[in-house]
């Protein structure tokens, strides 16, 4: 199993947890609603982060690939012009 997706069972298991126990608390339902709306907000900017955190490490892997793939065709250019010149220079 992943990583994300444990990391996701756990939060939405806290969620859930502070939302029953938040509802199950004798408290008006002004000051309830309150606190889930300010508790989900909480939660949102959480998620918000992890999925930030989640693109620049994909972004980060990209990059990498990508000047791998660069250099593995310059090296290859390099290799086909070295070959070039030694064909040019035997059939002379």
């Amino acid at each position: 199993m992943s990583a994300g997706k444990v990391l996701l069972g756990v939060l939405a298991g806290v969620a859930v947890g502070a939302a029953m126990g938040i509802l199950f608390a004798p408290e008006k339902g002004t000051t309830t609603r309150r606190k889930i709306s300010k508790k989900s907000d909480d939660y949102a900017d959480v998620l918000e982060n992890k999925f930030e955190d989640f693109i620049e490490g994909v972004t980060q892997k990209f990059e990498g690939v990508k000047e791998d793939a660069i250099r593995m065709a310059k090296k290859a250019k390099r290799r086909m012009e070295e070959a070039e010149a030694e064909v040019s220079a035997s059939a002379k």
